[in-house]
Parts: C-alpha cells; structure tokens; sequence
C-alpha cells in the first residue's frame, strides 16, 4: 500500500494498512495497491480495490471538527445523494473514513460547472427538498463566531481582516436570513462535482460540510467558486426559481457569494493554524479576503443589501 503524507508517509501507510484491514471482512480483500488521489485540502482520499469493485477511501483529516465537519451529517447527505442519483453509493463508514464507490470521472473546470449551471442548480433544488434532516447546522455568520474562538485559543486575536469579514457577514445575514433551513452541500467547490466518462453523469461529492443551511447560499457558493459570469448566474437562478428569477432572487444570489468569500477566507486562517497539511492557507484565505473586501465596498452591494428576498 501507499500513502503521502507530509512527513514522510510512514505514519499515513500504517494509518492506510490499519482502515484497509478493518474494511476487508465486509468488503473483501484488497487487491494490489492503494494509490492515492489528487485533490482535498482537508482530508487524504486513495482508491482501493477490495473484492470486485473499486473504492474512494476518504481518510479524515484531524481536528476537522473544529471546521465545522460533522461525520454523522456527512454520512446522512451522501447517502441521500446517492439515493437521489447525484452521488456515488456508500460503500462503508469508519469513525475516520468514509468509502464511497469509485467513479471512473474528471471533476469539471469552472467554466465547465458554468456550462453545466442549470444541471447543477436542479440537482442541488432536489437536494435541498429531500426528506433528510442532518444532525448540523450551517449558517456562515454562526461559523465564523466559532472560528473567531478558535483561533483566539490558539493563535491570539483573529486577523482585522476576520474581524471585517464576521461584521459583512452579519449585515448580509440581515437582509438574508436563515428563515427555513434545508439540507445543504456547502462546498461546491469545481473539484467536487465530476463527471462520468461512460456516459457524461453529473455527480456531487464531498458532502463533509453538509448541514442544515441556507438554500441559496450552495447556488452563490457554487457560484463565486466557479467564476460565474451574470449569464451563468441567470441560468443558475432561473432553473433553481423553475422560472423566471425575480430582482430579490438576483440580489440575494450576488450577496450569497460574498457570504460565501467570508467564509472561505475565514477557513483559510483557522486551517492555517491547525492543520498538519503542506498547503498555503494563508495566501488561500487572503485571496478571499482580498475579494470580499472589494465585493463588500462595491456601490452595488447596499442595493443587494436592501433589494435582497429569498
């Protein structure tokens, strides 16, 4: 077996050889090797082939409680995803894994998920209707408080910049509250929605940031993680709305984007002071700050502010 790790892969091998053996009674053997994955900034994902059939073994991350990550609420929204036909199957669930069927795919560009925005947007309004309720909230200005007293434990006062960001998110708060929370992904990230190659499927993955949220905050997240243009954002919205999108839909859209920069930001600085992964989350969260920060001092964003309704 193999496995990266960032101080040299020893202790990640044993990690991979340890789940690989408490998986085997129920999946089969493993054949050949474990190879891992490309991609993720939290956690370690390898594909493995057990019995017949191939597996994404997705290795937690550690303190990723302390992001936000609830495993139960993970577990729960794949397996309606995968109900729903916009997520592979769960294979098995470990208190540090998960296993999901692998999926012979390319996850898409941004200008790919663009293309594809009206596809996207039915797939996550069935998502969001579907009879599930996760054991997590998700609602950014409460996150960011969380964060705030992390980073206060272990690093001291958060940065000026946190502090700016957790005030923008509560004015948008105001004019777009958290009224009817529903299950949501969270994170769609381009990396997390892949295509099949056989047969050109759309599926979601990663749901470890699901919880009960804000319907339009995965469409705005979706949104300025891709670079959606305001064509994009119209099919978005008009095939989430099923209609014609109204100026309030518009408004809270463009405001959901921002909300979702001032958490990425604010992920940023806290993952920066407590993950062991070889990754520049300090020039990750100052680019969403830097974009937050303009998005926030635009003339527009008082207009979203009083225009919005969800």
């Amino acid at each position: 077996m193999y496995a990266l790790s960032r101080n040299g892969g020893r202790g990640a091998v044993g990690e991979l050889n340890d789940i690989v053996q408490r998986l085997e009674p129920s999946l089969g053997p493993l054949r050949g090797s474990a190879t891992p994955l490309e991609g993720g900034i939290t956690n370690r994902n390898f594909r493995a082939t057990l019995g017949d059939c191939d597996y994404v073994i997705r290795v937690h991350g550690r303190n990723t409680g302390m992001l936000g990550i609830d495993r139960e609420a993970e577990l729960l929204a794949s397996e309606q995803a995968a109900r729903l036909g916009i997520a592979p199957q769960v294979a098995a669930a470990l208190e540090d894994c998960l296993v999901t069927s692998y999926l012979d795919s390319a996850s898409v560009s941004p200008q790919e998920a663009a293309v594809r925005a009206q596809e996207i947007a039915r797939a996550l309004r069935r998502f969001h209707a579907a009879p599930v309720r996760l054991p997590a909230s998700f609602w950014v200005p409460d996150l960011l408080e969380g964060y705030a007293r992390i980073l206060r434990r272990r690093a001291g006062s958060p940065p000026e910049a946190f502090t700016d960001a957790v005030g923008i998110a509560k004015r948008i708060a105001r004019a777009v509250p958290l009224t009817r929370a529903v299950p949501c992904h969270n994170d769609l990230l381009a990396g997390n929605i892949l295509i099949a190659r056989d047969d050109g499927r759309m599926m979601i993955v990663d749901w470890e940031y699901a919880g009960m949220g804000h319907p339009c905050f995965d469409l705005g997240n979706l949104s300025i993680n891709n670079d959606f243009d305001e064509a994009a954002d119209e099919r978005l919205l008009g095939a989430y709305c099923e209609g014609q999108p109204s100026p309030g839909a518009r408004a809270a859209l463009r405001l959901m984007r921002v909300l979702s920069d001032a958490r990425e930001a604010a992920w940023g600085v806290v993952q920066g002071a407590i993950s062991e992964l070889d990754f520049d989350f300090q020039g990750y969260a100052g680019k969403h700050f830097e974009r937050l920060t303009a998005a926030a001092a635009r003339p527009d964003f008082d207009r979203w502010l009083a225009a919005a309704e969800w």
